[in-house]
């Protein structure tokens, strides 16, 4: 017994040195996942870092232009000075950074060359390229557009940060070339379903210049309600709308479309049909919903696509707000008809009985070759949802296909086998969302080694889809899962093992820009 006891104690006294009990709840003290100091998001292209740091001092720090210049660009300069430096909530004894391996000089300026005048509004093709080079004391951030400026702005924005103190701004030294994977990183908003102040879309949009997403995809009306309060036909917001406050006026909208372009991003909105439209038969407009039959009179379907004053209708419209955004290009919708209506219609059936129409595709064909005779005539570029390809609908060649439920590895390959251009979304719809750690679920979704270069591969768009979103938490849903949409459709090498730390970082950095960002991967905290 005496040996055996002896044994045991032996075999406690191992364990206890071996495995110290503190091993067993330090584990889980901390953050889940450590967070990045001054890393891009989205990754860059091309990054060399140096091991010398500089400080940066807000008091002796300033931009210099060194090329063409002009209002969008000191407006620009007046923003992000502001962004630089805003101070921690506390500081902390250590310092990471304070270690013998790092040198600090100080950072007094840097020099932005834009080589070209400026572009008075984005468009799919503008050239967001830039560098940045930093080191021994001197900044440089070379662009040929005012576009390619905003971006360089922003990673020199996040380049900078305060030392684990609180106390100093500082950067490390690098050399940066960067440039876009796809021409559009969009993010739908449903402003319908629940109307959202413009306040709102303001900050939306913020964010989305925080992560370099390039267009505002504006989903403005539809069944619930009609908020584009227009001058040519008032009654479809006094009447359509939730109520007198909840309208976008012209002069909203300005706002809005303004706000975006100063940020390098496209707005461009969607009034869909013919489906979706029923708040539309609330404006007064003789003719313009399907009564769905004879014995249910108060019931209506879709747009009627027999009645000739329809189109002149949705010429009027189309023409008003093609002309109110600067966009060329304009989303017609097409999503989701339900023809039933169509079918039940006793005029309508006549009416293909006439026109030796067999089924309602027939008359859906009929109805868009009268949409796109409008947006040509318009000089628009029309983007439609993918059920509109799905049933071999006539397409004018330039017309954008949106994939929205279709695969990327077969539906997207045959609308661009057919020549059309398309942006895609299936996996990216952000308000289907789950409690846990979802933002890898959006960047696991990586269109690049299917579309290659395929220049009609025009990009994607996250879409925040309003039923259950209003302003009380739509930032919340949005960021961060929108921000991996954003670096997949920027970055060329995506790894999620190593992106995981730099979301958590800019989460935090988009908090301290009143960005309320939900957490990305579990316990953290945000020094600043």
């Amino acid at each position: 017994m005496h040996y055996y006891s002896l044994f045991i104690n032996v075999l406690i006294i191992c364990s206890i040195l071996l495995f110290p009990v503190s091993q067993s709840y330090n584990q889980n003290v901390g953050p889940l996942v450590k967070m990045t100091n001054g890393q891009v998001w989205p990754k860059p292209v091309f990054q060399q870092n140096f091991d010398e740091y500089l400080i940066v001092e807000p008091e002796n720090f300033h931009f210099n232009v060194t090329g063409y210049s002009c209002d969008d660009l000191y407006d620009a300069f007046k923003r992000y000075n502001h962004m630089l430096f805003l101070k921690a909530k506390q500081t902390f004894k250590h310092d990471t950074h304070s270690s013998t391996n790092f040198t600090f000089g100080k950072l007094e300026v840097l020099n932005v060359q834009m080589t070209n005048p400026c572009e008075n509004y984005p468009s799919l093709n503008m050239d967001e390229k830039y560098e940045i080079k930093i080191n021994n004391s001197r900044g440089h951030l070379l662009a040929s557009s005012i576009w390619g400026i905003l971006r360089g702005l922003e990673t020199f924005s996040q380049l900078v940060h305060l030392k684990t103190d609180g106390s100093t701004f500082v950067l490390q030294c690098t050399s940066i070339v960067d440039y876009p994977k796809f021409r559009h990183r969009g993010f739908l908003l449903d402003t319908s379903r629940h109307y959202l102040p413009v306040q709102t879309i303001i900050k939306t949009l913020d964010a989305m210049s925080y992560s370099k997403m390039n267009v505002f995809h504006w989903h403005m009306v539809d069944d619930n309600s009609f908020p584009f309060q227009s001058s040519v036909f008032p009654n479809l917001s006094e009447r359509g709308a939730f109520g007198y406050s909840a309208i976008y006026t012209k002069n909203g909208i300005k706002h809005i479309i303004e706000h975006a372009k100063r940020r390098g991003i496209r707005v461009i909105p969607e009034i869909d049909t013919p489906g979706h439209t029923l708040s539309w038969g609330l404006g007064g407009i003789p003719g313009l919903l399907t009564p769905c039959s004879d014995p249910h009179p108060d019931r209506f379907g879709p747009i009627d696509p027999t009645v000739e004053e329809n189109y002149n209708f949705i010429r009027a419209l189309l023409s008003e707000i093609s002309e109110l955004f600067k966009d060329k290009y304009l989303h017609i919708g097409g999503d989701e008809v339900n023809t039933t209506c169509w079918t039940t219609n006793k005029k309508i059936q006549m009416f293909m009985l006439r026109n030796n129409m067999t089924d309602v595709i027939e008359l859906e064909n009929f109805y868009f070759a009268n949409i796109f005779n409008i947006t040509r005539n318009l000089k628009t570029v029309a983007i439609a949802w993918e059920e509109v390809f799905d049933e071999n609908i006539p397409l004018d060649p330039n017309v954008v296909v949106q994939v929205w439920k279709g695969d990327l590895n077969s539906t997207v390959p045959k609308v661009m086998k057919r020549g059309h251009p398309v942006i895609f979304s299936s996996c990216w719809y952000l308000n289907y969302i789950k409690y846990g750690t979802d933002w890898p679920n959006f960047y696991k979704c990586d269109p690049t080694s299917v579309v290659g270069e395929n220049r009609l591969f025009l990009g994607g768009e996250a879409c925040v889809w309003g039923e259950f979103v209003d302003e009380t938490n739509l930032l919340q849903v949005s960021w961060p899962r929108a921000s991996a949409v954003a670096e997949v459709l920027w970055s060329n090498v995506l790894n999620e093992t190593e992106a995981k730390h730099r979301l958590e970082e800019h989460v935090c950095r988009m908090k301290r820009r009143g960005i309320p960002a939900q957490p990305a991967s579990g316990p953290n905290y945000c020094h600043y």
